[in-house]
């Protein structure tokens, strides 16, 4: 019986071993050298660069105030936008809390854009399920471009102009929603001569 324990023991460590070595090294270290072999720009983080500086990444929200900026989703993530922070409110159709949080946004996203026509943008309301999403619906855009047309001294068909180039399709052409990346549109207009 002694020997059989023993044996188990011993038969139990090296599985334990092989599999900590085999998971917790070999594996991540060729995970990483794939990733950053054929797929670097995104292992890395896809950090955007101007003039050499990094203005941040084309996965990750940030929080743009100033009304020459177009405005992501809100983010439930931390304080807002925080990425060490992520995710959603957990707040349930139901709650009277988001009811009223929502309430307040809409109320707010109108006030900063008095020239909008048309329904309120979901997705300028709900923050996403991480609460850094970069992305927003080319409807939401669409919004706020009189607010930012008129803050740069841009004709409206100039800012939807550039709203239409930056627009992204579904991925492979079903996967998803089309959408706009905020950073890379806000980055567009810097580059107008306003």
């Amino acid at each position: 019986m002694k020997d059989n324990t023993f044996r188990h023991l011993g038969t139990a460590l090296i599985y334990t071993v092989v599999s900590v070595v085999v998971f917790g090294l070999v594996y991540p270290v060729a995970m990483t050298g794939l990733s950053q072999l054929l797929f670097q720009r995104q292992a890395n983080g896809s950090i955007v660069y101007v003039d050499g500086k990094a203005v941040g990444s084309s996965i990750v929200g940030l929080q743009w105030t100033k009304p020459r900026y177009f405005q992501g989703r809100p983010s439930a993530a931390g304080k807002g936008y925080d990425p060490t922070s992520t995710g959603a409110t957990n707040l349930g159709p139901t709650s009277k809390k988001l009811v009223q949080a929502t309430q307040a946004a809409i109320v707010a996203l109108k006030k900063a854009n008095p020239d909008a026509s048309g329904a309120v943008p979901t997705d300028l309301v709900a923050s996403s399920a991480s609460g850094i999403d970069p992305d927003i619906t080319p409807e939401a855009a669409y919004y706020q471009a009189p607010r930012v047309a008129k803050a740069r001294g841009l004709s409206l068909d100039e800012v939807q102009v550039l709203i239409a180039a930056h627009e992204h399709g579904r991925t492979l052409g079903f996967l998803g929603e089309p959408r706009v990346n905020v950073l890379e549109l806000n980055l567009a207009l810097d580059r107008l001569k306003t």
